[in-house]
């Protein structure tokens, strides 16, 4: 059951490429793209096969429906402000409104309890949550954002749930089906199919420590 439930949740979270493809470029006052819309397409498809079928629970869907909206107001909300601050500043504030937000849900779950000092596997974990998975993360994808777009770097959600496959297999817990197998296939296809379109880059990213006019 709980795999079922895992494979809705990467099914849910999978299909992150299709809003930014029609979101996005409406966001910037653009017509989406036939060719990104395609490739988000190809992408969801091979997520789902991937991830499989299953059946979960209502707040299980409704979990997934959340990270879903995270994942895309995470791209849509960075654009309108990667060019005036850049991407190490706004990575640098995504981190910091992170902080109060986790402190109160800790104090919420486990009161003043989880201000404990981590074991040392803890702090291994938590050592690569914030260097690889916040701090590299947020300034690659905040990089790759006004070059590619929403639209276009959201194809790359759809590798998420490939990664799990890929993960699991790596852990012991099982290796990919062949199912899992051609829907990697389809993303590999559907990524390169979606940003090919075009190389220009979407928005001019202005340092905030340069002036965009030489004269000042």
């Amino acid at each position: 059951m709980a795999a079922q439930a895992r494979r809705v949740g990467g099914q849910v979270v999978g299909g992150v490429p299709v809003v930014p493809a029609v979101v996005g470029p409406l966001a910037q006052r653009r017509r989406p793209s036939g060719r990104v819309l395609l490739g988000a397409a190809v992408v969801v498809a091979g997520t789902a096969l991937a991830t499989g079928g299953g059946s979960g629970s209502a707040a299980g869907l409704l979990y997934s429906l959340g990270a879903l909206a995270c994942e895309v107001c995470f791209s849509l909300f960075a654009l309108p402000l990667l060019p005036k601050l850049g991407a190490i500043r706004l990575s640098g504030y995504a981190a910091a409104v992170s902080l109060p937000m986790f402190a109160v849900l800790g104090l919420a779950v486990d009161g003043p309890a989880f201000l404990r000092l981590p074991t040392a596997t803890e702090l291994i974990g938590l050592g690569y949550l914030s260097l690889a998975v916040s701090v590299g993360a947020f300034l690659l994808w905040y990089s790759a954002l006004p070059r590619l777009g929403a639209d276009r770097a959201g194809l790359f959600a759809g590798v998420l749930p490939i990664g799990a496959v890929t993960t699991a297999a790596v852990l012991g817990q099982g290796l990919p089906t062949p199912l899992a197998a051609a829907g990697s296939a389809l993303v590999v296809a559907g990524v390169p199919l979606g940003v090919s379109h075009s190389t220009a880059p979407i928005l001019a990213v202005v340092s905030p420590a340069r002036s965009p006019n030489p004269a000042t």
